[in-house]
Formats: C-alpha cells, sequence, structure tokens
C-alpha cells in the first residue's frame, strides 16, 4: 500500500434540515395589511437542525411512531388514524395531539442534534415593502424575498468547513425552488470564502423533501414549534426544554441590546424573555 493511501482522508459532511414557521405574507386583497389582523404572524422563523447522526434520529422516530400506533391508548387519537394523513404518517407539532407531542419532545432531547434558526419580526418586513415601494412603484413584495433573504442569514459562516454539504429544506407546498435555494447558497459560500481569504470550495447538495420522507426534518418541526411558541405565545416551557440543543439563534431585529445586526441566542446564555417580547408587539 502506497504512502499517499494511507495519508488519504476521506471527505467530510455535513447534513442540514431546514424548514419554516410563521407567514411571510404581509398583504391581502386589495392591499390589505394582514399584520393588523389578530391572528397574524407577529414573526417568520427558519431554522434547521443538525443531526451527527440522521440514520439513527430517524430510527428512532420511525419507532416511536410504530409504538404508537399499536398501542390502543393513543390508536384512537384521530391525528393518528392512518387515512388522516397526520401523525400516523410523520411527526408534526402543530398537528400532534399533547400527550403525542410529549412523547416526541422526550425524544428528541435524548438525540444528538444542533439547532440555528433566524427569527424576523415582520413589521420590520412591512416597513421595508413600504420603503421600497415608496422609491419604486413598480415594486411588488413577494414572501419569496423574505425567504431567501433568512436563508442567506441563517448559513452565513455555516458552508465552508467541510467538504460536502448535503441540505434537505422542507417542501412549501407544489413549488419547486431548488434553483433558486442553490443560487443563494452559492452566493452565501462565496462571499464568506473570499471575506476570509479560505481556499476551500465544498459541494452543496439540496433535497427538496416532506417531512414523511426525511425524519429528521421533523425534528426541525418540533424546534420552530417550541422557539414559536414562545415568540407568538408567551409560553416558552417548550424552548426551555430544547435550549441545551441550542447552537445559535439570531435575532435579527431586536434591537434592545444596541446592536444594528440584532441578538444572537444560544445554549451559552438565557433563552429569551417571553414578556420582554411580547413588549415589543405593544
Amino acid at each position: 500500500m502506497s504512502d499517499s493511501s494511507l495519508s488519504h482522508t476521506p471527505p467530510t459532511l455535513a447534513t442540514y434540515h431546514v424548514d419554516e414557521a410563521g407567514d411571510g405574507v404581509l398583504f391581502g386583497r386589495m392591499g390589505r395589511n394582514l399584520l393588523a389582523e389578530k391572528n397574524s404572524s407577529k414573526f417568520f422563523m427558519l431554522g434547521m437542525v443538525r443531526c451527527l447522526r440522521d440514520a439513527e434520529a430517524a430510527a428512532a422516530l420511525s419507532e416511536l411512531r410504530r409504538s404508537l400506533l399499536v398501542n390502543p391508548l393513543y390508536a384512537s387519537i384521530n391525528s393518528l388514524r392512518p387515512e388522516a394523513k397526520k401523525t400516523a404518517r410523520s411527526f408534526h407539532a402543530k398537528d400532534d395531539h399533547p400527550e403525542i407531542r410529549a412523547k416526541v419532545f422526550e425524544l428528541i432531547l435524548s438525540l444528538d442534534f444542533q439547532f440555528f434558526a433566524v427569527i424576523k419580526d415582520m413589521r420590520s418586513v412591512l416597513k421595508y415593502a413600504k420603503g421600497r415601494n415608496r422609491n419604486d412603484d413598480s415594486y411588488r413584495y413577494h414572501p419569496n424575498e423574505l425567504y431567501d433573504l433568512t436563508v442567506k442569514m441563517l448559513f452565513n459562516q455555516r458552508l465552508h468547513s467541510e467538504d460536502h454539504y448535503r441540505i434537505t429544506f422542507a417542501r412549501r407546498g407544489q413549488s419547486d425552488r431548488t434553483t433558486a435555494l442553490m443560487e443563494n447558497l452559492q452566493v452565501t459560500r462565496h462571499r464568506f470564502l473570499e471575506e476570509h481569504s479560505m481556499d476551500h470550495d465544498p459541494t452543496l447538495e439540496i433535497i427538496p423533501a416532506y417531512p414523511w420522507e426525511q425524519e429528521c426534518l421533523q425534528i426541525t418541526d418540533y424546534c420552530l414549534w417550541a422557539l414559536q411558541r414562545c415568540y407568538e405565545r408567551g409560553e416558552d416551557r417548550f424552548l426551555k426544554a430544547i435550549w441545551p440543543k441550542v447552537s445559535l439563534i439570531l435575532d435579527r431585529d431586536d434591537t434592545s441590546t444596541g446592536k444594528g445586526y440584532g441578538t444572537y441566542l444560544s445554549k451559552k446564555g438565557a433563552p429569551p424573555d417571553p414578556e420582554k417580547i411580547k413588549s415589543r408587539w405593544i
């Protein structure tokens, strides 16, 4: 065996699983401001999970779901009925029964993963859209703008250390935005490498998928649900439960720290205060 073969290092791989929470829509019919309505989303969130052992996490989720389906205590719950195409197919925090949701949280806390997220205050998005309209009558805001912006923020400093990145995005309806997502990721990667004078060109792979096709997306969904519950409803117990898994959250429009780029949150510090979040919308 040659020395070169002995020194060969196999390429490294990182996998990310990306989902969203909240609604990026600003305007209804006749330009109606949807943020003025009672049940509108105050925040848009894009989050991702990096599981260190994807197959192990996927197997654990599948096994939990199978055990619930044959357990008479849970099998009769509506969302677990196969014909409902909900919990019987994949876990989804919004649809899952509270008892099932508790079991999923208990399971994912035992898994090895990191959670990242970007939060945008929808009032800041509205302010931006109105400002663009004042300067350009032809401009029309589209939620894809917000999604693409948060993709760039989420992956800043996340695409440079490994050789290959496999990124699964939760499908958004029937649209396929793989090309646009790839362009945004490439721009983010090249900008970071140039700014840091790094000579490294990792490859990117994008997989659009539904949560029942890529089980780790279900972990992202649960983490985002916990984050959204804190920001939208002031209930932080779920976020506190997963806080040890939080690697970094950027609350982009929280200027309470005096920083123009927002506030960074991680497990090294305290979770966000629901009362302070609420006061931002009073």
